[in-house]
Protein backbone atom coordinates (compact mmCIF):
# COMPACT_ATOMS: atom_id res chain seq x y z
CA UNK A 1 0.00 0.00 0.00
CA UNK A 2 1.41 3.65 -0.99
CA UNK A 3 1.82 6.13 1.65
CA UNK A 4 -0.98 8.11 0.21
CA UNK A 5 -3.46 5.41 0.32
CA UNK A 6 -2.55 4.72 3.82
CA UNK A 7 -2.77 9.03 4.86
CA UNK A 8 -6.06 8.40 3.04
CA UNK A 9 -6.92 5.12 5.01
CA UNK A 10 -6.33 7.00 8.39
CA UNK A 11 -8.13 9.50 7.62
CA UNK A 12 -10.84 7.88 6.41
CA UNK A 13 -10.92 5.96 10.04
CA UNK A 14 -10.79 9.28 12.06
CA UNK A 15 -13.83 10.67 9.49
CA UNK A 16 -15.61 7.44 10.66
CA UNK A 17 -15.17 7.45 14.34
CA UNK A 18 -15.89 11.16 14.52
CA UNK A 19 -19.06 9.92 13.09
CA UNK A 20 -20.21 7.37 14.86
CA UNK A 21 -19.88 9.61 18.01
CA UNK A 22 -21.47 12.77 16.34
CA UNK A 23 -24.63 10.25 15.65
CA UNK A 24 -24.59 9.07 19.54
CA UNK A 25 -24.47 12.54 19.92
CA UNK A 26 -26.90 14.17 17.87
CA UNK A 27 -29.40 11.27 18.97
CA UNK A 28 -29.18 12.15 22.78
CA UNK A 29 -29.15 15.89 22.43
CA UNK A 30 -31.79 16.09 19.14
CA UNK A 31 -31.22 17.09 16.08
CA UNK A 32 -32.56 20.45 16.69
CA UNK A 33 -29.56 21.44 18.43
CA UNK A 34 -27.01 18.86 16.93
CA UNK A 35 -27.99 17.77 13.49
CA UNK A 36 -27.02 14.24 12.29
CA UNK A 37 -24.02 13.58 10.33
CA UNK A 38 -25.21 12.52 7.67
CA UNK A 39 -27.91 15.35 6.65
CA UNK A 40 -24.59 17.95 7.25
CA UNK A 41 -22.49 15.75 5.09
CA UNK A 42 -25.19 15.84 2.16
CA UNK A 43 -25.17 19.43 2.83
CA UNK A 44 -21.85 20.20 2.76
CA UNK A 45 -21.17 18.39 -0.58
CA UNK A 46 -23.98 20.31 -1.71
CA UNK A 47 -22.14 22.96 -0.62
CA UNK A 48 -19.14 22.24 -2.61
CA UNK A 49 -20.67 22.74 -5.66
CA UNK A 50 -21.49 26.52 -4.97
CA UNK A 51 -19.79 30.17 -5.39
CA UNK A 52 -20.16 30.98 -1.73
CA UNK A 53 -18.61 28.45 -0.05
CA UNK A 54 -15.75 28.61 -1.99
CA UNK A 55 -15.42 32.61 -1.77
CA UNK A 56 -15.19 32.01 1.93
CA UNK A 57 -13.30 29.48 1.61
CA UNK A 58 -10.47 31.43 -0.61
CA UNK A 59 -10.94 34.46 1.80
CA UNK A 60 -9.55 32.21 4.46
CA UNK A 61 -7.54 30.48 2.85
CA UNK A 62 -5.52 33.58 1.39
CA UNK A 63 -4.96 35.30 5.38
CA UNK A 64 -4.14 31.98 6.83
CA UNK A 65 -1.28 31.09 3.77
CA UNK A 66 -0.21 35.12 3.52
CA UNK A 67 0.19 34.79 7.77
CA UNK A 68 2.09 31.65 7.53
CA UNK A 69 4.68 32.66 4.48
CA UNK A 70 4.71 35.95 6.53
CA UNK A 71 5.87 34.58 9.75
CA UNK A 72 8.08 31.98 8.24
CA UNK A 73 10.09 34.60 6.32
CA UNK A 74 10.60 37.12 9.00
CA UNK A 75 10.79 34.82 11.84
CA UNK A 76 13.15 31.76 10.29
CA UNK A 77 16.08 34.08 9.45
CA UNK A 78 15.63 35.71 12.99
CA UNK A 79 16.17 32.18 14.52
CA UNK A 80 19.36 31.55 12.81
CA UNK A 81 20.78 34.83 13.46
CA UNK A 82 19.95 34.13 17.68
CA UNK A 83 20.82 30.67 18.00
CA UNK A 84 23.98 31.83 15.93
CA UNK A 85 25.17 34.64 17.35
CA UNK A 86 26.13 34.68 21.00
CA UNK A 87 25.98 38.86 20.92
CA UNK A 88 22.63 39.17 19.16
CA UNK A 89 21.27 36.19 21.10
CA UNK A 90 22.49 38.24 24.52
CA UNK A 91 20.64 41.47 23.02
CA UNK A 92 17.29 40.20 21.81
CA UNK A 93 17.24 36.98 23.87
CA UNK A 94 15.36 38.08 26.53
CA UNK A 95 13.00 40.44 25.22
CA UNK A 96 11.71 36.93 23.20
CA UNK A 97 11.36 35.39 26.40
CA UNK A 98 9.74 38.22 28.14
CA UNK A 99 6.99 38.47 25.28
CA UNK A 100 6.78 35.55 24.33
CA UNK A 101 4.74 34.22 27.55
CA UNK A 102 1.86 37.50 26.42
CA UNK A 103 -1.18 36.13 24.72
CA UNK A 104 -0.67 38.02 21.08
CA UNK A 105 -4.20 38.07 19.86
CA UNK A 106 -4.96 40.81 22.82
CA UNK A 107 -2.89 42.95 19.90
CA UNK A 108 -5.37 42.72 17.82
CA UNK A 109 -7.54 46.04 18.46
CA UNK A 110 -4.22 47.69 18.45
CA UNK A 111 -3.39 45.97 14.78
CA UNK A 112 -6.83 47.12 13.88
CA UNK A 113 -6.02 50.63 14.85
CA UNK A 114 -2.79 50.55 13.14
CA UNK A 115 -4.16 48.91 9.96
CA UNK A 116 -7.47 49.33 9.91
CA UNK A 117 -10.53 46.83 9.07
CA UNK A 118 -9.47 45.11 6.07
CA UNK A 119 -7.03 41.85 5.98
CA UNK A 120 -4.13 43.62 7.01
CA UNK A 121 -4.80 43.34 10.92
CA UNK A 122 -6.04 39.80 10.51
CA UNK A 123 -2.84 38.60 8.76
CA UNK A 124 -0.58 40.37 10.97
CA UNK A 125 -1.76 38.98 14.54
CA UNK A 126 -2.06 35.23 13.14
CA UNK A 127 1.74 35.97 11.77
CA UNK A 128 2.93 37.38 15.10
CA UNK A 129 0.99 34.38 17.02
CA UNK A 130 2.91 32.00 14.59
CA UNK A 131 6.25 33.50 13.77
CA UNK A 132 7.49 33.76 18.13
CA UNK A 133 7.03 29.76 17.63
CA UNK A 134 8.75 29.54 14.52
CA UNK A 135 11.44 31.81 16.19
CA UNK A 136 11.53 29.94 19.18
CA UNK A 137 12.15 26.73 17.96
CA UNK A 138 14.46 27.65 15.19
CA UNK A 139 16.73 29.42 17.83
CA UNK A 140 16.62 26.15 20.31
CA UNK A 141 17.57 23.94 16.84
CA UNK A 142 20.87 25.98 16.28
CA UNK A 143 21.75 26.32 19.69
CA UNK A 144 21.29 22.88 19.94
CA UNK A 145 24.29 22.34 17.06
CA UNK A 146 27.01 20.39 18.65
CA UNK A 147 30.29 22.70 18.55
CA UNK A 148 32.07 19.70 16.91
CA UNK A 149 30.28 20.07 13.42
CA UNK A 150 31.24 24.21 13.69
CA UNK A 151 34.82 23.34 14.33
CA UNK A 152 34.79 20.71 11.84
CA UNK A 153 34.11 23.86 9.10
CA UNK A 154 36.07 26.06 10.45
CA UNK A 155 38.97 23.73 10.47
CA UNK A 156 38.58 23.11 6.25
CA UNK A 157 38.49 27.01 6.16
CA UNK A 158 34.86 28.23 6.56
CA UNK A 159 33.87 31.28 7.03
CA UNK A 160 30.73 32.40 8.86
CA UNK A 161 28.54 32.47 5.45
CA UNK A 162 29.84 28.76 5.17
CA UNK A 163 29.50 27.97 9.01
CA UNK A 164 25.80 29.53 8.52
CA UNK A 165 24.95 27.39 4.99
CA UNK A 166 26.22 24.12 5.88
CA UNK A 167 25.57 23.68 9.29
CA UNK A 168 23.14 26.01 11.19
CA UNK A 169 20.64 25.83 8.32
CA UNK A 170 20.71 22.28 7.72
CA UNK A 171 20.11 21.62 11.74
CA UNK A 172 17.20 24.73 12.11
CA UNK A 173 15.33 23.64 8.61
CA UNK A 174 13.24 21.00 10.36
CA UNK A 175 12.96 22.52 13.63
CA UNK A 176 11.67 26.24 11.83
CA UNK A 177 8.77 23.45 9.44
CA UNK A 178 8.07 21.67 12.75
CA UNK A 179 6.74 24.44 14.63
CA UNK A 180 5.35 25.87 10.71
CA UNK A 181 3.20 22.75 10.54
CA UNK A 182 2.25 22.16 14.22
CA UNK A 183 1.25 25.84 14.09
CA UNK A 184 -1.24 25.33 11.20
CA UNK A 185 -4.16 24.31 14.13
CA UNK A 186 -3.48 27.45 16.12
CA UNK A 187 -3.20 29.66 12.67
CA UNK A 188 -6.82 28.22 11.91
CA UNK A 189 -7.85 28.71 15.35
CA UNK A 190 -6.91 32.17 15.16
CA UNK A 191 -8.39 32.70 11.84
CA UNK A 192 -11.79 31.57 13.26
CA UNK A 193 -11.35 35.02 16.02
CA UNK A 194 -10.61 37.27 14.00
CA UNK A 195 -12.81 36.35 11.04
CA UNK A 196 -16.02 36.73 13.14
CA UNK A 197 -16.00 40.40 13.75
CA UNK A 198 -15.24 43.19 11.28
CA UNK A 199 -15.79 41.27 8.11
CA UNK A 200 -18.13 39.82 5.80
CA UNK A 201 -16.00 36.93 4.07
CA UNK A 202 -14.20 33.36 5.17
CA UNK A 203 -15.60 31.00 6.99
CA UNK A 204 -15.56 32.48 10.71
CA UNK A 205 -17.78 34.70 9.08
CA UNK A 206 -19.92 31.87 7.79
CA UNK A 207 -19.94 30.27 11.17
CA UNK A 208 -20.64 32.71 13.13
CA UNK A 209 -23.54 34.22 10.60
CA UNK A 210 -25.13 31.16 10.63
CA UNK A 211 -24.72 30.66 14.39
CA UNK A 212 -26.73 33.82 14.65
CA UNK A 213 -29.09 32.61 12.37
CA UNK A 214 -29.88 29.96 14.13
CA UNK A 215 -28.77 27.96 11.17
CA UNK A 216 -26.80 25.09 12.31
CA UNK A 217 -26.33 22.71 9.56
CA UNK A 218 -25.01 25.76 7.85
CA UNK A 219 -22.69 26.10 10.81
CA UNK A 220 -21.50 22.70 10.82
CA UNK A 221 -21.10 23.41 6.38
CA UNK A 222 -18.37 26.16 8.19
CA UNK A 223 -16.74 23.77 10.80
CA UNK A 224 -16.40 21.36 8.03
CA UNK A 225 -14.89 24.01 6.22
CA UNK A 226 -12.40 25.56 8.21
CA UNK A 227 -11.34 21.74 9.15
CA UNK A 228 -10.72 21.06 5.23
CA UNK A 229 -8.50 24.13 5.34
CA UNK A 230 -6.57 23.37 8.60
CA UNK A 231 -5.72 19.49 7.21
CA UNK A 232 -4.82 21.08 3.83
CA UNK A 233 -2.86 23.51 5.27
CA UNK A 234 -0.92 20.43 7.66
CA UNK A 235 -0.55 18.69 4.72
CA UNK A 236 1.10 21.23 1.97
CA UNK A 237 3.66 22.10 5.07
CA UNK A 238 4.26 18.65 6.04
CA UNK A 239 5.05 17.92 1.82
CA UNK A 240 7.51 21.74 1.84
CA UNK A 241 9.52 19.63 4.96
CA UNK A 242 10.29 16.44 3.43
CA UNK A 243 11.12 18.41 0.28
CA UNK A 244 13.06 21.18 2.00
CA UNK A 245 14.28 18.45 4.19
CA UNK A 246 14.97 15.52 2.17
CA UNK A 247 18.20 14.39 3.91
CA UNK A 248 16.44 13.82 6.88
CA UNK A 249 13.88 10.98 4.74
CA UNK A 250 16.97 9.38 3.66
CA UNK A 251 18.47 9.32 7.34
CA UNK A 252 15.65 7.81 8.85
CA UNK A 253 15.70 4.81 5.97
Amino acid sequence: MSGLARKALRYGLVVLVLGLVWQVLSAGLGSAVLPPPLEVAGAFVLALGTGIFWAHFQASALRAVAAMLLAFGLAFPLGLVLGGSRRADALFGPFVLLTYPIPKIVFLPVFLVLLGLGDGAKVAVIALILGYQVLVTTRDGVRAVHPKYVDSVRSLGGRKWHILWDVYLPAALPHGFTALRLGTGVSVAVLFFVESFATQRGLGYLIMDAWGRMDYVDMFIGILGMSLLGAALYEATDWLERRACAWMRARRR
